[in-house]
């Protein structure tokens, strides 16, 4: 799980930045998991992406989970990424 901090709440250029480094991430991690996730947050708000490391696709999700309106969304979601790794 990689979170990155958008600057200026500028989640497009938080995003790109995630997708990067989750690609980066691919070539160092070693192991046997088929996806790796990340967050793009701004500390209110937060968006979540995924690397299919098989088809090396970059996956942007479309739901945005604002704090704290949607805190126990947000806390299941981490956990269950945590959890499946």
């Amino acid at each position: 799980m990689l979170v990155v901090e958008a600057k200026q709440a500028d989640l497009t250029r938080g995003f790109t930045q995630l997708a990067a480094e989750l690609i980066a991430l691919d070539s160092w991690v070693e192991s046997e998991d088929l996806i790796l996730y990340g967050a793009v947050t701004t500390g209110d708000i937060w968006q979540f992406g995924s690397f299919h490391r098989s088809s090396r696709v970059v996956t942007q999700h479309l739901m945005l989970y604002r704090v704290p309106t949607d805190l126990e969304v947000l806390m299941q979601i981490l956990v269950g990424i945590l959890m499946e790794g």
